[in-house]
Parts: C-alpha cells; sequence; structure tokens
C-alpha cells in the first residue's frame, strides 16, 4: 500500500515539505506502541534519511525506543556523525550493526531458484538474515529509512536492501554482491529487475511477511545548476512504493551523455568517502560512460584504507582489483576469498577490466594511503595538488567542462548521486 507519494523531475522538497509528506504518511499507519528506525549510515548523509529519522522521532516520541543504521559492512558511526546527520535524536537511541555476529537466519531461498535467475552463472542457496533486533524487539512498526537511486549490487539501492543487506548477515551480503557481480555489472545498474532484486524479493514474500515494515524513500539528485535537490518522497509497506521512487530516480539520477567520455574528473567528498570500498562508485558509476582508452581521475583527500572492514581491506591488497577472469580464479583456489564473496565482487566491480585507467590521488596525511599502496592494487597514483591545481573542484561545474587550453573533461561532484552511461553500453 502507498501512504505518501510526491515527485517528479521538477519537484524540489523542502524540509518543512518532507515534514508534512512523513506526518501524512505516518498519520494513516494508527497507533503505533514501540518503533524501530533503520535509516543509513554516514555513507547515505545526502540522502536526508537523517532528517526523516529525526522528524520520525519528533513525531513519536519515547515510542520510538531504537535506532539501527543500516552498516551493512561498513564501520560503526561515530558520535560526531550521529549527531550531524541525525540532528537532535538522543544518541543513546542507537544500536550498531554486527553483519558477523548479531543476525539471525529466518530461511533459505533455495539453490535451484538462484541458479535460475542468475541464468546459471552462480548455484548456491541463499540465508535470508537480519538483526535480531528486528525479529526480537517486539516492535509494532518498522520504519526503513533511505535513498532510491542506481546501485551497483542490486540494479536499484534501498527498499528490501536496507533490510536484507543494511542490516543483513555476513554470509546473505557475500553471496548476494557476488550474484550481482559474476552476472554482469553493466546488466544491473539502473535496472529494476534484477537476479539480486528477485532474489530479494522473494526472500521477503515468503520470510519478512510478518516484520510491520514501512519504507520511507527519497529520490536526491544534482540539478543542472549543480546543487542536490530532493525530487521525491515515497511511504509504502511493499514493492509498488519501490517502483515508483525507481521510476523517478531513473528520471532524474540517470545521465546518458552523447558520446563516450575521454576523461571524467571524480571529487569524493572527505566527510563521505575514506575507502575504496566506498570510493569506488566513482569506476562504478561511470564505467558505461567511459570511452575505451579514457581516463578517470578520482581526487579523494580522506582516502586512508581500502575495505572498511579489516579482513576486507586484507584481501583487496592481496589480489588487487585485477579484472574478473583473475578473481575468478581467486575464489575458486582461495577458501579466505571464497569466504568473502562480497570482497571478490568488489574487486570485480573496482576493475576496468582494462578498458579505462583510474588514477586516484590521495591526500598527503599520515593516514592517508601512500602511493605504494594505490598502485599496488593496479590503480595508477596522482599527485593530488597538481591535480586539483589543474582540475579546481571549485571552479568546475558539473557535467562538460573546456578547460583553458581546450581540454575538455567530465566533471562529477558526487558519484553516489547518479549513475552515467552512453548508449552503446546501455540497452
Amino acid at each position: 500500500m502507498i501512504y505518501y507519494e510526491n515527485g517528479s523531475p521538477d519537484t524540489a522538497l523542502s524540509r518543512e515539505e518532507l515534514r508534512c509528506g512523513l506526518y501524512e504518511a505516518l498519520a494513516k499507519l494508527g497507533e503505533r506502541r514501540k518503533i524501530l528506525a533503520v535509516p543509513p549510515d554516514y555513507t547515505r548523509l545526502h540522502s536526508r534519511a537523517g532528517e526523516l529519522t529525526e522528524m520520525a522521532w519528533e513525531y513519536y516520541g519515547e515510542r520510538l525506543t531504537d535506532i539501527l543504521p543500516a552498516l551493512g559492512t561498513h564501520t560503526p558511526m561515530t558520535g560526531s556523525q550521529i549527531g550531524q546527520m541525525f540532528g537532535k535524536i538522543p544518541q543513546t537511541l542507537f544500536r550498531d550493526h554486527d553483519w558477523r555476529n548479531d543476525v539471525i537466519t529466518l530461511g533459505e531461498v533455495s539453490a535451484e531458484y538462484i541458479r535460475s535467475v542468475s541464468e546459471g552463472k552462480v548455484d548456491f542457496s541463499w540465508p535470508v538474515q537480519v538483526n535480531r533486533l528486528l525479529t526480537e524487539g517486539g516492535f509494532d512498526l518498522i520504519l526503513s529509512v533511505g535513498q532510491v537511486v542506481p546501485h551497483e549490487v542490486v540494479g536499484m539501492a534501498n527498499y528490501n536492501k536496507n533490510i536484507l543487506v543494511g542490516a543483513g548477515g555476513c554470509e546473505g551480503i557475500n553471496k548476494s554482491h557476488y550474484v550481482g557481480a559474476v552476472y554482469g555489472l553493466e546488466r544491473m545498474m539502473g535496472r529494476v529487475d534484477t537476479p539480486v532484486r528477485r532474489i530479494f524479493n522473494y526472500a521477503t514474500e515468503k520470510y519478512l511477511k510478518d516484520l510491520p515494515i514501512v519504507y520511507l524513500l527519497t529520490v536526491v539528485g544534482v540539478n543542472p545548476e549543480g546543487e542536490q535537490q530532493t525530487f521525491g518522497l515515497f511511504a509504502g509497506d511493499d514493492s509498488e512504493v519501490f517502483d515508483r521512487a525507481a521510476e523517478l530516480s531513473l528520471k532524474v539520477n540517470f545521465v546518458m551523455v552523447h558520446k563516450p567520455l575521454k576523461k571524467v574528473v571524480v571529487w569524493l567528498d572527505p566527510a563521505e568517502f575514506k575507502s575504496t570500498w566506498l570510493g569506488n562508485k566513482s569506476i562504478y558509476r561511470t564505467r558505461m560512460a567511459i570511452a575505451d582508452g579514457g581516463e578517470l581521475i578520482v581526487i579523494a583527500p580522506a582516502l586512508k584504507e581500502f575495505g572498511e572492514d579489516k579482513t576486507i581491506d586484507l584481501l583487496i591488497r592481496k589480489y588487487g582489483y585485477s579484472g574478473t577472469p583473475g578473481i575468478l580464479r581467486a575464489v575458486a583456489a582461495d577458501p579466505d576469498l571464497r569466504d568473502n564473496l562480497g570482497a571478490a565482487a568488489h574487486l570485480i566491480h573496482g576493475s576496468s577490466e582494462g578498458r579505462f585507467s583510474v588514477t586516484y590521488c590521495p591526500g598527503k596525511g599520515a593516514e592517508n594511503l601512500s602511493r605504494e599502496e594505490i598502485e599496488s592494487v593496479g590503480f595508477r597514483w596522482g599527485n593530488i595538488d597538481e591535480v586539483m591545481q589543474r582540475y579546481d573542484p571549485l571552479q568546475l561545474k558539473e557535467g562538460f567542462n573546456t578547460l583553458p587550453g581546450g581540454e575538455e573533461i567530465f566533471y562529477i561532484s558526487n558519484p553516489a548521486l547518479g549513475l552515467w552511461a552512453h548508449r552503446d553500453r546501455f540497452s
């Protein structure tokens, strides 16, 4: 059922309009006595989910007893991050999701079904895992809050992914990421109907049906003036709400460029991007737009690690972004990588498969990744001072820029807010 919807390519929702829409939706739910909120973490700072969660807390007061950020594999949020993203909410309400230990398995999606939807690419069953708080907390409302946007693992982010991955378990996260990677990244991104989404939908219909989940979904992007804009808010308790939000997202978050891009420059906000685990969105979201032999330059002043999980970080350092054939061989040979298929999927996602070069430009602090570390995983290294002098983010506009001297580049200020493609690579 849809409880609220407001969105279009011309809509620009203010904070007060978000509040009014949210309260209209919550009023339709009737009286609730104990509420859990599952918003994204700080890596989705621009989703407006933090504000919506704060508004829900203001609406319900002490009845909203727990907030479980959908960390997935990410590092738990710091107090300052919680304060910046969630405003006045007492930090005592926040719980850390431990994806390796604090989960319960509700059931299993059969290997036969996985094999069918993946076109035979994989042959394993998939466990339906969620944080045990969802099932054991006695909640009569679970608010799943997040942003719908093109995504590399599932096609379009959010909806039940927020629960089954963001609040999911180690095996479920690893296997779902791997399904998408071996099926083909460029067959997934920007699609609503994908093998991974079918798996999530199957699990939702069979194993999550007794959980009182209501989804609050935003659509956020960058407008032609280069400013962040909230194009839509949708609230509902089934797949229809996701379909409505995804339809709008594809209109405002998906940029079809008129020619393959020879040089792309991406800025990674230091408050949001500290790892290639996240920063490689600059690769995922642009790969269908970059020309063969092209160049991607990633300006990453806060880059300090590869994986946010220590085990994954070690595996990235061991194998690097070496391309699909090599990673598939490594999965077959190395039980450590086979037990961390999410890392294998990430290594596949982060490789250009030799089609274009990737240059990372980390900051020069003691915590930043060094030139040797960058080059050891298969990327080129760039001097951030020299690159920013030539490509100053403060002087560039979104999209095509012609620099003094005639060089043409394509600039992206936040890769997490969109998907870029050329028609030859998207059909």
